[in-house]
C-alpha cells in the first residue's frame, strides 16, 4: 500500500461493522503489510469518494474481503475501513483460480 499513509481511521461505527462479521481490528490492519494481497478499485461505490477492494489472507489462513477509502485528516492519509468480511468457500476458490498466488 502508499507509504504516504499514516495509519487508520477507526471509530465506534466501523469497528462494529467489522466485529460484527467476525474479523478483528488487528487482522484487518496486518492485511495492509502483506504486499500478495490483492487491491482494486471499486468503481461501482466511488460517487461521493474514491473506494477500494481488498482481498487478501488473515494471519490464521483465512480469505477476508475488504472495502476501504483513504481519508485526509488535517496533514495525514489515513486508511478508512468501509467492511470486512471473511469470504465464503466458494468465493475463495474461485477468486483463487484466478488468482493463484494469494
Amino acid at each position: 500500500m502508499n507509504n504516504q499513509i499514516a495509519g487508520f481511521d477507526w471509530d465506534e461505527g466501523n469497528i462494529t461493522k467489522c466485529q460484527k462479521h467476525g474479523v478483528s481490528i488487528e487482522e484487518i490492519e496486518a492485511l495492509f503489510e502483506n504486499d500478495d494481497n490483492y487491491y482494486s478499485p471499486d468503481i461501482l461505490h466511488s460517487k461521493d469518494e474514491q473506494r477500494f477492494n481488498l482481498v487478501g489472507r488473515s494471519r490464521n489462513d483465512r480469505m477476508i474481503f475488504l472495502v476501504f477509502t483513504v481519508r485526509k485528516r488535517e496533514t495525514s492519509n489515513l486508511i478508512r475501513v468501509i467492511s470486512a468480511r471473511f469470504m465464503h468457500k466458494k468465493e475463495t476458490d474461485e477468486y483463487e483460480k484466478d488468482h493463484p498466488s494469494i
